[in-house]
């Protein structure tokens, strides 16, 4: 392939990219939560292995929430009037992201809860 269609396709990713923080509220959340999230481990100073789970998560979420934009937009296209199995691929992308989001909490509990609780000064156990 030749370097314009690489920068091409790079080019037609960004849209993308672009198109679901500006027309889904949902994936707007996840940006906020996500520099939420950098910005509190900036201030926690979390571990190397603490970052890694977080962008491992943050990432998930995003990428889980254009795939479920994306299976939106195919949905309408081939199915413009209600059907129950258009309705069905719809929510079982939006579950998706949920179970992608729940986990993502999770982790963000086990890394930041410990860390709170130093600071806010208790020392008995925390693990």
């Amino acid at each position: 392939m030749s370097l314009q269609k690489r920068v091409d396709s790079f080019r037609h990713a960004f849209r993308g990219l672009a198109d679901l923080f500006r027309r889904q509220p949902n994936a707007r959340i996840h940006g906020v939560a996500a520099v939420a999230v950098i910005g509190a481990g900036m201030f926690l100073h979390i571990s190397r292995v603490e970052w890694v789970a977080l962008v491992l998560c943050i990432t998930l979420v995003v990428a889980l929430e254009a795939v479920n934009t994306a299976l939106e937009y195919l949905t309408d296209l081939v199915s413009p009037d209600y059907h129950p199995l258009a309705g069905k691929a719809k929510d079982m992308a939006a579950a998706a992201v949920l179970v992608a989001a729940l986990g993502a909490v999770a982790v963000g509990v086990f890394v930041f809860f410990p860390k709170i609780l130093t600071l806010l000064g208790y020392s008995g156990p925390v693990n």
